[in-house]
């Protein structure tokens, strides 16, 4: 019998899962502006990595059917998320359209012999994520929301990857729909005869997107930009190549703030009259960039930091937390490159963020004031030559607590980061109130920043 190599993978069966039958009516929803703005922008792709030390056959006997059920039924409440983004000659802004009886979501099966326990370390080749990400289908004139891989690793585990089209929804969303399928999964382990119940309130997605209001027409004007990249007319729905340099042993990092370092952080930044107000998410932020202009040393005179801000309490009127679609501001920072990598450079990054923080909570146009701007504020960072640093993910999404009655995620990994050089941030998996970071560097750089990451925290 041959031997398998540990770098065996084989897809085993793609799915096209619907929902139940008869239980969807066709839809379409209409692209909002927090939509359109990342109509062509990269997917976001996340990794949930579960231990399940039993072999292979009791992975395709019990589990998998439970994963696959689970999902039909889930369908049943989110089933836009199995139709499709057009663009038709007649419409001037997107739409997202489903088809009962026709429309489906990919479910891709495979099998790894990877190091399952390698994956899920703190460091690990960014190379050997890819075979467990799920693809979108996208064409010029047609593209998939959400595409769905399980990945099983003999005697050690499996991992759920998810890709999802971020013009459809953006990571409360992604994070909300997981949550609604362990919950759906776990119920069916528990209850097989069940054929149908109720998702709780803060998991029942509302797809209103009437209920955002667009006084400035700043849909029509996103429309008509992407309208007008790339050609006259370019209705094309291909998603932009990620623009990043040729790198080699590319590695993925996971660090960790704990809470006392958190707080250390928040400490110095008050002993040294800091009166804005800072907050986990801005003191991480901060402390990160310092850490990584330092250790990158980007050719450049300037960076950027871009980040989101949820806007669904904060609009008027305010929609409610389970509005499933895009809803965030993005805030963006240019600073002089030299204030950021220096001795300061932690407490001049704190600085920029919780001003332009303070202001847009206390904008009396509103946390959408310059929302009209947001592409071109963007394109023109990206066209001066700016390293573009921007956060995905959320410590507030609660990404460990996705458990479909196998126990919590070993590790859930953004792997949409490695393509981008960026940083993910989540609730640290210990449950002690920490918080994850996850990045994407070649080897030199990253072992710069894990110095600069454990070194610099212990001088303030």
């Amino acid at each position: 019998m041959a031997q398998w190599s540990p770098s065996f993978f084989k897809v085993h069966q793609v799915y096209q899962v619907a929902p139940p039958q008869g239980t969807t009516t066709s839809a379409t929803l209409p692209l909002t502006f927090f939509d359109l703005l990342w109509l062509r922008l990269p997917s976001t792709e996340r990794l949930y990595f579960y231990q399940f030390q039993n072999p292979t056959i009791s992975f395709f006997d019990s589990i998998l059917p439970n994963l696959k059920r689970s999902l039909e039924l889930t369908l049943q409440h989110f089933f836009p998320l199995a139709g499709n983004i057009t663009w038709p000659q007649h419409s001037p802004i997107p739409t997202i359209t489903y088809i009962a009886g026709q429309d489906s979501v990919s479910l891709t099966v495979s099998e790894s012999h990877e190091d399952f326990n390698h994956l899920c370390s703190n460091l690990c080749q960014v190379s050997k994520f890819q075979p467990l990400v799920p693809r979108l289908s996208i064409s010029d004139d047609k593209a998939s929301l959400l595409a769905l891989q399980v990945t099983f690793f003999p005697n050690s585990g499996f991992c759920i990857g998810i890709t999802t089209h971020h013009a459809a929804f953006d990571g409360n969303c992604s994070t909300m729909f997981m949550k609604a399928w362990a919950y759906t999964c776990s119920k069916i382990s528990q209850t097989p005869s069940m054929s149908s119940w109720s998702l709780p309130e803060n998991l029942t997605p509302i797809f209103d997107r009437s209920a955002v209001k667009d006084p400035k027409g700043i849909a029509e004007l996103y429309a008509n930009t992407w309208l007008n990249f790339g050609g006259e007319n370019n209705r094309n729905l291909k998603i932009l190549e990620t623009n990043t340099e040729a790198r080699t042993e590319v590695v993925k990092g996971v660090f960790e703030l704990k809470p006392s370092q958190i707080q250390k952080l928040k400490q110095y930044a008050k002993s040294n009259n800091l009166e804005a107000k800072v907050s986990t998410f801005t003191v991480t932020s901060s402390y990160l960039l310092h850490c990584l202009v330092k250790a990158e040393e980007p050719e450049c005179k300037k960076v950027a930091f871009l980040f989101n801000v949820d806007c669904r309490s904060r609009l008027e009127p305010p929609l409610g937390a389970s509005y499933f679609g895009n809803c965030v501001a993005i805030p963006l920072i240019l600073v002089e490159k030299e204030r950021i990598e220096g001795n300061d450079g932690f407490l001049n990054a704190l600085k920029v963020i919780t001003e332009v923080l303070y202001d847009l909570e206390n904008n009396e146009n509103g946390v959408l004031n310059g929302a009209e701007n947001y592409m071109l504020m963007v394109q023109s960072v990206v066209g001066e030559g700016s390293r573009l640093y921007s956060p995905s993910g959320s410590p507030w999404f609660g990404v460990y607590g996705v458990d479909f009655g196998f126990g919590r995620p070993k590790r859930v990994d953004v792997a949409s980061v490695n393509k981008t050089a960026s940083f993910s941030l989540s609730e640290g998996s210990n449950v002690d109130g920490g918080i994850e970071i996850g990045l994407a560097l070649d080897k030199n750089h990253m072992e710069a920043f894990a110095a600069l990451f454990h070194r610099e925290i212990e001088t303030f």
